[in-house]
């Protein structure tokens, strides 16, 4: 358990404001100055700078908020190892992205019960952003995402290099020869919604060929990987997507890829977990073990 102080500290960081901090924690807002001051006392710097009414961080505070999450996300930790050694069960508390979660993660996760059936499995599907949040928050211990994530703040290891490709319908009919990107323009394109990891790799590769998600014709967001398959399969538009999540139907026939002679993208699956953790060596036995090498969790 982390020192009060420091939990308000935390607080602060997530705030940005004394005030809020002080109802957040349902204590006054003096009790939270007097917390900062012994903790720039005990660390010997200034944690925060006022500019006007905005809050900032200084380069201590920065570098005290990230050992701080660290610390508390390891405390958790430590309280589900004490539990386990007094004959509590396994946990495996996680996170991972949506097409991660949907299409990487099954095979691991019943290869898992099966060796530890009385464990007790929590995988939380969210986007990257989200899912670095519970990390922070010690809500999670781990997560598998697609997204991009800052790497000064956490260890990672890839998980997998997954092939990201333009799909359509089996019986699709386009406008025009296909050959290049720029010939798809015409195209309605199924899109998932702001904030997935698929639009934004799809929003990174386009803006290396100066196009934007804006320069289709037509476009439908959907927040489903399946109904944006079923959509696809029905005719009514093309996407991209990873390999991984559209084998099934590649190799069924009801979803073709589409051969474009300037689209070839490979993006990485990332395990990440805090930078610096105690347990990092737990991290890579999980992550070993999911992969199928034979290592003992």
């Amino acid at each position: 358990m982390l020192d009060f102080r420091m939990e308000t500290f935390l607080t602060v960081c997530q705030t940005m404001h004394f005030t809020r901090a002080a109802e957040l924690l349902h204590i006054t807002q003096p009790a939270v100055s007097q917390h900062i001051r012994a903790l720039e006392q005990e660390y010997g710097a200034a944690l925060f700078l006022h500019e006007g009414k905005k809050l900032r961080l200084t380069e201590a505070g920065r570098l005290l908020w990230s050992a701080a999450l660290t610390m508390r996300q390891d405390a958790r930790l430590v309280k589900e190892q004490i539990g386990r050694l007094t004959g509590g069960q396994e946990n495996l508390t996680f996170g991972a992205t949506l097409t991660v979660g949907e299409f990487a993660m099954p095979g691991p996760l019943a290869a898992y019960l099966r060796r530890h059936p009385e464990s007790r499995i929590q995988m939380q599907v969210a986007d990257t952003k989200e899912l670095l949040g519970k990390i922070d928050r010690g809500e999670i211990d781990f997560a598998i995402v697609e997204g991009f994530f800052p790497q000064s703040e956490y260890d990672s290891l890839v998980y997998s290099t997954e092939k990201f490709i333009p799909v359509c319908g089996r019986d699709y009919a386009f406008r025009r020869r296909v050959c290049r990107v720029e010939d798809l323009l015409e195209e309605r394109l199924l899109v998932r919604e702001e904030g997935s990891g698929t639009r934004h790799i799809l929003e990174t590769y386009l803006e290396g060929r100066n196009l934007r998600i804006a320069d289709f014709s037509r476009r439908a967001e959907i927040g489903s990987i399946a109904a944006i398959k079923s959509l696809a399969a029905a005719g009514c538009g093309v996407t991209f997507l990873y390999e991984a999540a559209v084998r099934r139907e590649l190799a069924e026939g009801s979803l073709q890829k589409i051969p474009l002679d300037d689209f070839a993208v490979h993006h990485d699956f990332s395990f990440i977990w805090r930078k610096n953790s105690l347990f990092a060596h737990r991290y890579k036995e999980i992550f070993s073990w999911l992969q199928g090498q034979d290592t003992e969790v």
